[in-house]
């Protein structure tokens, strides 16, 4: 049953040419129109849900959801446990950016019901930022980090790595420098030049060329090394948190639960139903006021299609997955799963694990993560 709530707010100041999620640029927004829109569309995914259990996370995602009144937030927030009720250790995060002006809506966020914030930090470089098309300056986000610790008991920050020309020794200067921040959990990503950016546009263009792998690999292996160091060990293959402070959110997707996803362009999996919402604001705004929901599509996942979704999402993780659990769930076989053959090959490699029926990929594996989920899952399950 979903006990994991995903809210997307679209909206951004400006579009960063590295982002390709569904984030839109708009003048001005009408605040009362989205707030109908949004709570009927939670109305209508708690009656498709037919699940009474209490509420163990909700994100608030984007665009940038810190540019939402924190009055609509709490009038989400309370409609949200109105209709399921929240556990009484719910976390709920919302995405921000580390800008003065977001940063003097912390108390009120806080005061709404957030207790977990997601910094949008990206680098601690003022020249790297500007690279980025970041808004705001390094000593800026110093200073929303440490107003958001001030104001939520958890708070987390997303770094940017692997830009171009980027050495072990100026990332492990930023890293350090981060990890002094004192968060308890991090995203860290390498920069991928995604199809639809800017960036895939100036790399074509010869403006700047993308790390090459083998010095990315090196970052990748550093990174560890260092937040292991730090008290913050790896969990998934970009994200690293003190034991007990991993995002229990982002768990519900690797981990393959249902989750409810509401918003312009939002994803959700609910009793074996794909559901994904209209990605632009306008045409979501539509369809919910002529459907009550701005569903564009729901798809019934068959067994196999399901037990793909969570081998490829469970073995990003670094405790991997059960496959007998897997098995029973999707009533699928486990040879059907995995291609053993080749799963003894990259074990001998030391790039995948197996104890008994669980396997997961290695420390040294993970860097070739995508290549492996390509040679472990068995073709036909994927293409099924």
């Amino acid at each position: 049953m979903a006990r994991a709530l995903y809210i997307h707010w679209p909206f951004c100041l400006a579009k960063c040419p590295y982002c390709d999620f569904n984030s839109h640029v708009r003048q001005t927004t009408d605040v009362t129109l989205w707030e109908t829109a949004l709570l009927a569309d939670m109305r209508h995914e708690h009656g498709e849900a037919c699940s009474d259990e209490p509420l163990t996370s909700i994100f608030f995602g984007g665009g940038t959801p810190s540019l939402m009144p924190p009055t609509l937030v709490s009038t989400l927030l309370g409609e949200a446990e109105r209709l399921w009720g929240f556990e009484s250790e719910i976390e709920i995060t919302l995405e921000a950016n580390p800008s003065s002006v977001e940063a003097a809506k912390f108390a009120e966020l806080a005061l709404a019901g957030v207790n977990r914030v997601s910094l949008g930090v990206q680098s601690l470089r003022d020249d790297v930022l500007r690279f980025l098309g970041r808004l705001h300056g390094a000593d800026e986000a110093v200073k929303a980090v440490e107003v958001a610790q001030s104001h939520f008991s958890r708070v987390s920050i997303d770094l940017i790595y692997a830009r171009p020309d980027q050495s072990e020794n100026d990332w492990s200067m930023e890293l350090a420098e981060a990890l002094a921040l004192g968060t308890d959990h991090m995203s860290l990503y390498q920069l991928t030049i995604e199809p639809t950016t800017r960036f895939a546009t100036d790399v074509r263009r010869g403006i700047f060329d993308p790390l090459d792998d083998d010095n990315a690999a090196d970052l990748f292996a550093l990174t560890r090394s260092m937040t292991d160091a730090a008290g913050l060990p790896a969990y998934e293959v970009s994200n690293h948190a003190r034991p007990g402070q991993e995002s229990r959110h982002n768990l519900t997707y690797w981990r393959y639960q249902d989750y409810i996803g509401i918003g312009p362009g939002a994803h959700g999996r609910r009793r074996n139903v794909a559901t994904v919402r209209h990605k632009k604001p306008e045409n979501y705004l539509s369809a919910v006021a002529d459907h009550s929901h701005g569903i564009a599509e729901a798809r019934m996942l068959d067994r196999r299609e399901q037990a793909s979704e969570a081998l490829l999402m469970g073995l990003r993780l670094d405790e991997g997955i059960d496959l007998a659990g897997i098995g029973g769930r999707f009533d699928v076989t486990t040879s059907s799963l995995i291609d053993v053959r080749k799963m003894a090959l990259y074990r001998d490699l030391g790039l995948v694990w197996s104890r008994e029926e669980k396997i997961g990929v290695t420390p040294q594996g993970m860097p070739l993560l995508d290549a492996l989920l390509g040679e472990l899952v068995q073709a036909d399950l994927v293409a099924s």
